[in-house]
């Protein structure tokens, strides 16, 4: 594929992920619901997992446009993303720390890795391991300029490692637990679509996906080196707090 070819696919790749990355990082409105049900979403994605495109078209054909119903998905969206009602976090660290709390090393090791991007957290609410934080890194590699097959395997090992080693784990949780029909459709779409885009990296890169305990064994051993890292703090009694 030509250099120009390579730019074209990556842009369109990169306008799929937004569009994901859109409904996940907030509560669909009136107006959102109005704009999915007029361009047919998903049809526009240029990747089509299917049969996820086709629930989640469905999905978006039966949703609902009055107050009530509109009130239910904002229910279901901050159930799922804000106060983890559903037992669900959209954050990688619970799913890859020990004791799965947030917070953990997985954030700081993608701090680190969008630090050396050029990128810069937003607002201090913007987690760095937040799947929507992930998807915009994404966007943003496969936006820069002259994008070539060290580009692809640089993504593929993103997906490898973050965003499609953990995501089937929320996305299962969010199918177990959401009281609307769109909410588990997204989820099941955009893991259909990380895991066909990593296909497609592969191709471009030559780099196949590892095998499943492969991928477990390098996740482990970034565990255990950050563990081995970190020192822990000791509370002496009558001594100074640490500061802040």
């Amino acid at each position: 594929m030509s250099d120009s070819g390579l730019a074209s696919l990556f842009a369109a790749l990169a306008d799929d992920l937004e569009q994901l990355a859109r409904l996940h990082r907030c509560e669909i409105d009136a107006a959102t619901v109005g704009l999915l049900k007029s361009e047919k979403f998903p049809s526009g994605l240029a990747l089509q997992p299917e049969p996820a495109s086709e629930q989640m078209a469905a999905a978006v054909e039966f949703l609902p446009t009055d107050p009530a119903g509109l009130d239910r998905l904002a229910a279901d969206y901050a159930a799922i993303y804000l106060n983890h009602r559903y037992g669900v976090s959209p954050c990688e660290s619970v799913y890859l720390s020990d004791d799965h709390l947030a917070c953990a090393w997985p954030m700081f090791e993608l701090r680190a890795l969008y630090a050396a991007a050029g990128l810069a957290r937003r607002t201090p609410h913007d987690f760095d391991d937040h799947l929507v934080t992930q998807f915009d890194y994404l966007v943003h590699r496969l936006r820069y300029p002259h994008p070539g097959r060290g580009r692809a395997a640089e993504l593929a090992c993103f997906v490898d490692e973050h965003a499609g080693y953990w995501f089937p784990d929320f996305a299962a949780g969010v199918a177990r637990h959401a009281e609307t029909a769109f909410y588990p459709a997204l989820a099941v779409l955009t893991e259909a679509w990380l895991e066909t885009f990593r296909h497609c990296l592969g191709d471009l890169s030559a780099m196949p996906r590892a095998a499943p305990e492969v991928l477990r064994a390098r996740i482990e051993a970034k565990a255990t080196r950050h563990r081995t890292e970190t020192t822990p703090l000791h509370f002496m009694p009558g001594g100074r707090a640490p500061g802040w």
